[in-house]
């Protein structure tokens, strides 16, 4: 079964690379909007790691790793619906 959600997650993350590699041949994007992508992209990567982790500790660090994104994220749309 666990075999199952990591193909999952690999094919998630394929899809997500196509997506974001078709947007980049749009149009160019500004710093803050590759910004905010990498933060997504992180973000994702962290809740795939998270999914498997056996350890506590690593389990806490990865929550707080996705705080601080999750934190970062809210502050860019901020500014985008203000600036």
């Amino acid at each position: 079964m666990a075999r199952g959600w990591e193909s999952k997650s690999i094919e998630d993350q394929q899809a997500e690379a196509e997506r974001a590699a078709a947007e980049a041949k749009r149009a160019p994007l500004t710093a803050a909007q590759q910004r905010r992508e990498t933060l997504r992209l992180s973000r994702s990567q962290l809740q795939n790691q998270l999914e498997n982790v056996r350890h506590e500790t690593h389990r806490q660090m990865l929550l707080r790793s996705l705080q601080a994104l999750d934190a970062e994220l809210n502050q860019l749309e901020k500014e985008n619906l203000h600036g």
